[in-house]
């Protein structure tokens, strides 16, 4: 494994106080975090102690189990995201048809997207992956599979869940389902959701 993403002979001061830092606000312990992004606890606490720079994957892996960016890490100052983001067209993924646009300011621990479920799409697809979701129904009705039972959502309604829990979304409306859908995905990048090859919005 390359150590340090910026040449042998260089370090980022303060890293390793800024990655413990990042980890506890995160409420992670050392093995947990570890795990996530696939290191061993001895590693990431050499890290945290400043006797290793990470490589640029390690990093990336870190900021997003954090939900920061890989600029945080290094102390970087980065200006604030737009907190407000502009309506538009949802338009068709490849992920079974499933259309997303974003709804939530990127690089933040919680993502929220507007999202088109189209009818008889996805209906046998069951997802688990750490984080929570909460779902509301803008127009159209769904149904949410969690666990053994299932729910009927009409417009207007809401389902805040664990999504270790095996779910399943399918909408219940001829015209489909809208969705506002907001998530907490650590491990994942925000475009991917678990969803399948979902495109990069």
């Amino acid at each position: 494994m390359t150590d340090s993403p910026l040449g042998d002979d260089q370090e980022v001061a303060g890293l390793g106080a800024r990655l413990r830092e990042q980890r506890v606000s995160s409420r992670l312990t050392l093995e947990t975090a570890a795990a996530r992004v696939g290191l061993s606890p001895a590693y990431l606490s050499r890290l945290e102690t400043g006797r290793r720079q990470p490589s640029l994957p390690v990093l990336l892996g870190l900021a997003r189990a954090y939900g920061t960016s890989v600029s945080g890490l290094l102390g970087e100052q980065v200006a604030e995201p737009d907190p407000v983001i502009r309506g538009g067209v949802v338009e068709p993924g490849r992920a079974g048809g499933w259309g997303y646009r974003r709804a939530g300011a990127p690089g933040r621990a919680m993502q929220a997207l507007r999202v088109h479920v189209p009818p008889g799409t996805q209906d046998s697809v069951v997802r688990v992956h750490p984080g929570e979701e909460w779902l509301y129904v803008t127009k159209g009705r769904m149904k949410l599979t969690l666990g053994d039972r299932v729910h009927l959502l009409a417009e207007g309604d809401s389902a805040h869940f664990d999504s270790l829990t095996p779910h399943v979304i399918a909408a219940d409306s001829g015209a489909g389902v809208d969705l506002i859908f907001v998530h907490t995905l650590l491990q994942s990048p925000a475009g991917d959701l678990c969803l399948g090859d979902a495109p990069r919005l």
